[in-house]
């Protein structure tokens, strides 16, 4: 099936330095996926050539004050590690989007996101009704958590939800496979990226 370009968005989901980089203080735990499936050199080509073709980039950092006051004073699960590991703090590098994927001037950045879904707490929302847009193409970290809490509200927003496999990483690769398997099939179309890259006009 075709997609037009002027009703596509990619969101990229935390291509940040904390994740992707050397040196990031969660790196070590998805180097392994990022390196099995090549992730970042292909969202790299992704974003370039879907830019290229028309579709609206959307970058979709999370990040937090230096001392996390916008989490609870004892957060629990995923965010309680954020926090105890000082990660993606606005005003460092960890928190920045890295280098390979740093936007363009004709992208967008989401503001806002502090939690796991892409439309919690951010504009994510406004921007893709503003720019009329009906397909949304998922890419980013983590696989089993804050691409499928997005791909699930994008879902039930009714949007078509494109998720690419080979764009994303998880911790692990028991993660990585068992949501690819059995949880991107539920709430979206799972494509890899030479395959969404086929269906732009």
């Amino acid at each position: 099936m075709a997609l037009d370009p002027k009703k596509t968005a990619l969101v990229l989901i935390e291509f940040q330095n904390d994740f992707t980089t050397h040196g990031g203080i969660l790196h070590d735990a998805v180097k392994g996926v990022m390196e099995s499936t090549n992730m970042l050199a292909n969202a790299k080509a992704t974003m370039d050539a879907a830019r290229e073709k028309g579709v609206l980039i959307c970058h979709c950092p999370i990040t937090f004050s230096d001392d996390y006051r916008e989490l609870a004073q004892e957060p629990y699960g995923i965010l309680a590690n954020v926090k105890a590991g000082g990660a993606f703090k606005a005003s460092e590098w960890g928190g920045a989007i890295c280098d390979t994927m740093q936007p363009a001037a004709t992208d967008v950045t989401v503001a806002g996101k502090r939690g796991l879904c892409g439309f919690a707490s951010t504009n994510l929302r406004f921007i893709l009704n503003q720019n009329r847009i009906e397909n949304v193409v998922l890419a980013g970290f983590l696989t089993n958590c804050c691409v499928e809490s997005t791909m699930r509200t994008a879902y039930e927003a009714g949007f078509r939800v494109l998720t690419l496999t080979d764009c994303c990483a998880a911790t692990s690769q028991e993660e990585q496979d068992a949501a690819v398997k059995y949880t991107f099939p539920m709430f979206s179309l799972p494509t890899t990226h030479t395959e969404f890259l086929a269906q732009l006009p």
